[in-house]
């Protein structure tokens, strides 16, 4: 039995509370799932989430930390909060899981510290940060076909996550803590750690940001706060060079991520507007293959079946199962160092960012 605790009760809870509930029909060795409590700043929103999907009980904060029935923890509040939540999950004695969801914190501070509760920890639980993106099926099959290395060394790559939801006004108001500056909010922080998590299962943890620049403004949004940034990046080991962009306010994209990687023996890319598929092509052979995905987890699971559509709750399912069983050799772990290496260019990028912004006043 998996006794499971929510700190968070907006719209990602939900989502993260559906895919617990789907876990049993994908998956014939699912565990068992208590849904013993969620913990909110509002007792309004808390008890609401509880009695409409079917947790035991809605506790404050503080009460939910000394709840000695809790093994699992989802940490799913405000990006200011995650380091906050991390280190009261980590006191908890009977915690063995802990899922955070990203960015996993907003401060140089916080993440020396998150080093520090980590290696001090006597039995360090399981931890899994929230870049589900990695578990969707042809990203996943992807990555393996590329660690084959039969594309050989990288050279250049290029990396797009672009949403148009910003542009509205009305958008903007419901999400006035997202807008932040980053490292705790923006356009990089949000979105774009999606897309920095997924260049580090590529191409390693030796990425390095080497210039930074942002666009887009509104009267209600905070300068510093970054609407569409882009990136110039290093991969330090092979020394392939590359672009990364994330944007809020891109008009017609929906939710669209776009990856391409150029090696010395071929190439490979994926776009999530036909997301049951990823491409490659080789050098020797002299043209592109599509290679058909769907929603194959094979030889993990085949329901409902292999060439039944992905889509983005599907990857947060398979998120879920391989953080509660690690059943699945196939998967990147997203696991708190991978989490840090993405906080570390997240902190990077605003560092780049400011400077792009003081050039700008002069």
């Amino acid at each position: 039995m998996t006794n499971i605790g929510f700190i968070g009760a907006g719209g990602i809870a939900r989502a993260h509370a559906f895919s617990l509930s789907a876990l049993r029909y994908f998956y014939n060795d699912s565990p068992q799932i208590n849904l013993v409590s969620v913990a909110s700043s509002r007792e309004a929103s808390r008890v609401s989430f509880a009695q409409k999907y079917q947790f035991a009980q809605a506790q404050s904060l503080n009460e939910f930390g000394t709840n000695g029935a809790i093994d699992t923890v989802f940490i799913l509040g405000p990006n200011h909060t995650h380091f906050d939540h991390f280190e009261m999950a980590m006191g908890m004695p009977n915690v063995s899981h802990i899922y955070l969801e990203k960015p996993v914190c907003s401060s140089e501070s916080e993440e020396e510290n998150i080093r520090k509760l980590v290696q001090k920890s006597v039995n360090t639980p399981k931890i899994q940060v929230g870049f589900q993106f990695l578990q969707t099926p042809a990203v996943r099959e992807a990555l393996v076909f590329y660690q084959s290395g039969v594309l050989g060394k990288p050279i250049h790559f290029d990396l797009k996550y672009y949403h148009g939801d910003y542009l509205h006004q009305a958008y903007r108001d419901k999400r006035k803590t997202r807008l932040t500056p980053a490292p705790d909010g923006g356009a990089m922080a949000d979105l774009g750690s999606h897309g920095l998590s997924m260049l580090i299962a590529f191409l390693g943890a030796d990425l390095q940001v080497t210039g930074a620049m942002q666009s887009g403004s509104f009267g209600d949004v905070p300068a510093d706060s970054d609407l569409f940034s882009t990136l110039s990046l290093l991969e330090r080991k092979t020394q392939a060079v590359g672009h990364m962009s994330a944007s809020r306010v891109s008009s017609g994209t929906g939710d669209w991520v776009y990856f391409e990687l150029f090696a010395e023996k071929g190439a490979i890319r994926f776009n999530s507007q036909q997301a049951d598929y990823f491409e490659y092509y080789l050098e020797e052979s002299g043209h592109w293959v599509k290679q058909p995905v769907g929603s194959n987890y094979a030889p993990v699971t085949s329901f409902p079946s292999g060439h039944v559509p992905a889509g983005w709750l599907r990857s947060m399912i398979h998120a879920h199962y391989i953080f509660l069983t690690g059943n699945d050799a196939l998967a990147f772990n997203a696991d708190i160092d991978h989490g840090l290496a993405v906080q570390r260019l997240v902190r990077d990028t605003a560092t780049h960012l400011a400077y792009f912004r003081s050039k700008l006043r002069q």
